[in-house]
């Protein structure tokens, strides 16, 4: 797979993100719904319990490392990466810890692109922030 980055101008770099990216001879697209940091719980309210209620930082720890396990599953790795969506109810909190993920990716030496998007609430009231990823291969 051929990566191109697209860059009309060079904010993003400092994101390590590009703002469009070509990907040339990929095989395989695999599109991830929003990862959240949640356990099954039986007696919780749709079965479902935030782990991290109130800490941002741990949320997008774990909605990462959910990120991370489907791409073992599709036997693909961090460096597959090639879209970044962000949903938070906190686009100011969520900011604070953007370094979760910049250390993340960092490492597959890769600048997807991607979205912030603030919105008023997730599927539970606990949850500050989803994560949706897509990768190619």
């Amino acid at each position: 797979m051929k990566r191109i980055s697209v860059n009309p101008s060079q904010w993003g770099l400092a994101f390590l993100m590009d703002q469009g990216e070509i990907v040339e001879g990929a095989r395989r697209h695999l599109r991830c719904s929003g990862q959240v940091d949640l356990l099954e719980d039986a007696e919780a309210p749709m079965g479902l319990k935030v782990t991290a209620p109130g800490d941002m930082r741990r949320q997008i720890e774990i909605a990462l490392e959910n990120i991370d396990c489907l791409l073992s599953e599709a036997d693909m790795g961090r460096e597959n990466l090639v879209f970044v969506r962000f949903f938070t109810t906190d686009v100011d909190a969520f900011s604070e810890h953007y370094d979760v993920y910049t250390d993340w990716i960092a490492p597959a030496s890769i600048r997807p692109p991607q979205s912030l998007l603030g919105v008023q609430r997730l599927a539970l009231p606990e949850l500050m922030v989803e994560i949706e990823a897509e990768a190619a291969a």
